[in-house]
């Protein structure tokens, strides 16, 4: 099986995947990174397989996936997809994420056919006023086709819990891969730096969970904003969403993280 390494990965490249099999399918793009697997791009590469096995009427209404162990961007990953059921409204799809014989993560995924009735948003977007192009870059080096901007106000400089984002690169194509490119963008980030912390920690996901909400154009603004509701037990829970930039709630998120202390440097 052919695999694509890259100096300039489009978002393209993260979400195309290869059949091998009927259920079986296998990301393409390995690139050298010192640091684990993007959790974001585990998570929207299974979105990508599960969808890719129910009926072209239905579209990604959630995900939730855990983490069991830490993957690396130099090996390709092989996701193994159970088909649980297809009913008159919704599919769900049990997918194996898998790396050298292990199983890194596995996921749960819903999804549903179009229907029609009320649309109601109970809570206004968060207000950032100013355009997002006029911001700072919040740099992203391990994601691609992303552009994010920091809005200015109190933010964490290493885990800001507000910012724009879009796709530059967004691939052409149905509510799955708009689903899968919010996913992607859904990792980016947590709510550590809304606490005030005593010490400082290594964050590592556990799991993380997303429902879509209403469809929108990726390639268009949209804002991540990110609420810490609790740390204990080396555990931190946090939520968001995802508003596009008319203020319609895209997304939601739940994640819970590992944050164990930071071992001090020594000299």
């Amino acid at each position: 099986m052919t695999t694509h390494s890259t100096a300039h990965p489009s978002l393209h490249d993260v979400l195309r995947l290869d059949r091998t099999e009927e259920d079986r399918f296998r990301s393409r793009l390995v690139y050298p990174d010192e640091k684990p697997l993007y959790g974001g791009q585990i998570a929207a590469q299974a979105l990508v397989a599960a969808g890719r096995t129910v009926g072209e009427d239905r579209s990604p209404n959630s995900l939730h996936l855990y983490y069991l162990r830490s993957g690396t961007a130099s090996r390709a990953t092989e996701f193994r997809v159970q088909r649980d059921r297809d009913g008159r409204t919704f599919s769900a799809r049990r997918v194996v994420a898998v790396q050298d014989g292990k199983v890194i993560a596995t996921a749960s995924c819903s999804f549903g056919v179009a229907a029609s009735g009320p649309d109601i948003q109970a809570a206004s977007a968060p207000e950032v006023p100013g355009d997002p192009e006029d911001f700072p870059v919040y740099p992203a080096p391990r994601m691609f086709g992303l552009d994010c901007r920091l809005p200015p106000g109190p933010r964490s400089a290493e885990w800001p819990t507000r910012f724009w984002a879009r796709a530059v690169d967004a691939p052409v194509g149905d509510g799955l891969m708009r689903a899968a490119t919010l996913t992607y963008l859904s990792d980016r980030s947590n709510g550590l730096g809304g606490l005030d912390l005593p010490v400082p920690v290594i964050p590592a996901s556990l799991d993380h969970a997303i429902w879509f909400h209403r469809r929108v154009d990726p390639a268009d603004w949209m804002l991540m904003d990110l609420v810490p509701h609790t740390l204990s037990a080396e555990r931190m829970w946090y939520t968001g969403t995802i508003h596009d930039r008319s203020g319609a709630l895209a997304a939601s998120l739940a994640q819970e993280l590992l944050t164990r202390p930071r071992a001090p440097r020594t000299s």
